[in-house]
């Protein structure tokens, strides 16, 4: 008799939307090339039309580089699309199951954060493909901000609304919320979750004209922002005490990174507000302040992603999880910490280093330091490549047994 064999994906669990997020993520990187390798004349990002003259009027590395990024928003937009819709058709069918009853009882309630995360990631993503491959769509771009933003409210309901069920149950009551079982940064998520929508509130002030649109893009995405900062510091204190006593789950190990994409996503907005405040309120900082900045949040990413790597090695995750046989939706947590780490490298060197003079673009020692985050951005797409075969491909068939 046949024997049905599913992949481990069948097993479901809301961190399987971090496959929708990775994707997404990774085609954030490719459009790193267009917003920091084209003119932009006249707007603050890239659009079809600077894109278009780039690549007839530009010199052949650069039109390879704008061929490459194209291929990479389209192919990873789709993927990120792809997973977000399958991800939604497996939830709602999870949903009506007793391990989602579990789930709701149990700290892993929060892992229910990584849906509206996704969908933030989406609206984001498609609209990098809109400035991308939608030619005048910046003649209409003022009435798409109020509608992205009222996208970005619906998630950040969800969301919240997500976050009010976990600490109302944990925090009404005593003794439900294992300690034992917070020995990692899983329970950061929601903080995650929350950055995501503010950054996506904070877009239209750094690119809208209009003064009602920029101030109240640059309120909510405060009100975002400074949850998911307060909601970081409680629940990275609580874990790390937990861990000291308990040690570092396992299978939540790549939870230790989860700071570094916090932080690209808090660094990218706080440079978005201040980009509005500076066009539209007349409030202006300074390129050295900025390459500072930048430059303590890369130093808060490499502190973070040594200690997550120096926990994963000494137990062996990449050798079970990554390489090996075993899976674990949370493997692709590993997919976010890489994929940030490269995109605020990019914003260091082109709006820190680059916009103070201290390094001249398309140098030597430009190239130099570009290079480390494009390795970062390969090396996504390696295991990106990796964890969706393992989860997603299709089984392989049990080996046949001789009969006797």
């Amino acid at each position: 008799m046949a024997t049905d064999v599913k992949r481990p994906a069948d097993s479901y669990a809301p961190l399987y939307f971090l496959a929708s997020l990775g994707a997404g993520g990774l085609s954030v990187t490719f459009f790193m090339f267009l917003f920091f390798w084209v003119p932009h004349p006249g707007q603050p990002v890239p659009i079809f039309e600077d894109v278009m003259a780039a690549f007839s009027k530009g010199v052949l590395p650069q039109q390879i580089a704008i061929a490459i990024a194209w291929i990479g928003i389209a192919v990873f937009a789709f993927l990120n699309l792809k997973y977000l819709a399958w991800n939604l058709s497996a939830l709602s069918a999870f949903k009506k199951t007793e391990a989602y009853e579990k789930l709701r009882n149990s700290n892993a309630e929060t892992t229910l954060l990584a849906g509206p995360l996704a969908a933030a990631m989406t609206i984001n993503a498609m609209f990098i493909v809109g400035l991308t491959f939608v030619p005048q769509l910046w003649t209409i771009v003022e009435y798409l901000f109020p509608l992205a933003m009222v996208a970005f409210g619906l998630v950040g309901f969800w969301a919240l609304k997500i976050i009010g069920d976990f600490l109302g149950r944990v925090l009404s009551q005593g003794g439900i919320f294992d300690v034992t079982a917070h020995n990692s940064f899983a329970q950061l998520l929601p903080a995650f979750a929350l950055s995501m929508v503010g950054v996506g509130f904070a877009a239209p002030a750094a690119m809208s004209t209009n003064t009602v649109t920029v101030g109240a893009a640059l309120v909510i995405s405060t009100f975002f922002a400074v949850a998911a900062l307060i909601y970081t510091v409680v629940a990275a204190i609580t874990a790390f005490s937990s861990m000291l006593h308990y040690g570092t789950h396992k299978e939540a190990g790549p939870t230790l990174m989860v700071i570094v994409p916090i932080v690209t996503i808090l660094s990218i907005l706080f440079l978005r507000q201040s980009h509005g405040l500076h066009t539209t309120f007349e409030v202006h900082g300074s390129a050295g302040e900025t390459m500072v900045f930048l430059a303590q949040m890369i130093a808060v990413q490499v502190v973070f992603l040594l200690l997550g790597l120096t926990v994963l090695r000494r137990q062996g995750y990449f050798t079970d999880f990554v390489i090996g046989p075993k899976t674990s939706p949370g493997s692709y947590a590993l997919v976010c910490p890489g994929v940030a780490f490269a995109v605020l490298m990019q914003f260091f060197i082109n709006k820190g280093l680059v916009g103070a003079g201290v390094l001249t673009k398309f140098s030597t020692g430009y190239w130099a330091l570009t290079a480390i985050a494009l390795a970062s951005q390969a090396l996504m797409i390696v295991l990106v490549i990796r964890l969706n075969r393992q989860h997603f491909g299709k089984p392989a068939a049990p080996a046949a047994v001789p009969a006797e």
